[in-house]
């Protein structure tokens, strides 16, 4: 539990509730803000978020928010090590197919984990565009996107389901980094050129590399999902990128023989780039580098933007 006081924005993120639900349990049930320096709005204390964890919980479980307040009051204040005493805080019987694993990630990713498994459309995007505001591009993917999204994939390995959260929230990433990349347009020529691989219909990295791209104020081209190797080449042909960059998120879409024909190419670029886990790194055909992450990506994309572009000066 933290130690200072929270505004109703930061609250909200952490319980992934929207900051009116918040105003809501104020106004009817008592749970509000309990520190108060005259002349600045109140703010949440660590107990007040312990009695609101309890309230989030209970009514996702399905006890009426009535209730589920009542059981808040009564919650003791958090102890001395930061948790709850002991007391009578959850609904009978739900085992852990009711949520989604976020691993080690910090309060605002599973603030957004559960705005997800209410579907939470709203919440969802409010999160990602305030860390997106905040934190920057790179932060927000590793901090909070990809553990949410790597937790639904999880859950659903095991149970076959989330589908429908998958799909909502998938939306939800796809739009806010669309926005991110309208926030600043990068100028002069795209010399970045990124694309799926072959039958990959997993873009979510991808446009998260264009909007860090863009942050960063370095140009790309865009080609998306499932791009045939002979139509990577033909573009890749047409436009002499200074830097290719070839997504794979399983095994069975990273065939290295495209990333051969791409370095075969009439204007082959200066730097391939192999991203994604689908790759091994041993089978990788000589000169193709594997980033490790999306901050090396944008590392080496931008660097070998600016050689091309200092070469051009001089």
């Amino acid at each position: 539990m933290v130690d200072e006081a929270l505004s109703a924005g930061a609250v909200a993120r952490r319980l992934g509730v929207a900051v009116t639900t918040l105003r809501t349990w104020h106004q009817r049930y008592g749970l509000g803000p309990s520190e108060h320096v005259p002349g600045h709005h109140r703010r949440y204390t660590p107990a007040d978020l312990a009695r609101l964890e309890i309230m989030r919980r209970l009514t996702t479980e399905g006890v009426s928010p009535a209730e589920a307040a009542r059981w808040a009051r009564q919650a003791p204040d958090p102890s001395s090590n930061g948790t709850v005493a002991p007391g009578r805080t959850h609904a009978p019987g739900r085992d852990g197919g009711g949520s989604i694993p976020v691993g080690r990630a910090g309060p605002a990713a599973r603030g957004l984990a559960r705005a997800a498994m209410r579907l939470d459309a709203a919440v969802i995007s409010e999160t990602i565009a305030h860390a997106l505001a905040t934190s920057g591009v790179v932060a927000t993917w590793e901090g909070l996107l990809r553990p949410v999204l790597a937790g639904i994939g999880e859950r659903h390995a095991a149970t076959a389901g989330l589908i429908e959260v998958e799909h909502l929230v998938s939306r939800c990433v796809s739009e806010a980094l669309a926005a991110a990349s309208r926030v600043r347009v990068p100028t002069g020529p795209a010399r970045i050129l990124l694309s799926c691989a072959d039958e990959e219909q997993h873009t979510l990295p991808l446009e998260a590399l264009a909007a860090a791209l863009a942050e960063a104020g370095v140009s790309y081209r865009m080609l998306g999902a499932r791009v045939p190797v002979a139509a990577l080449v033909e573009a890749v042909n047409r436009t002499g990128p200074a830097a290719v960059v070839l997504w794979s998120h399983t095994r069975a879409t990273a065939d290295p023989a495209q990333l051969s024909a791409l370095l075969a190419a009439p204007r082959r670029p200066l730097l391939a780039l192999a991203a994604g886990p689908g790759w091994r790194a041993d089978a990788l055909p000589a000169g193709v580098v594997r980033p490790v992450d999306l901050a090396e990506a944008v590392s080496l994309a931008a660097a070998v933007r600016d050689s091309l572009d200092q070469s051009t000066r001089d």
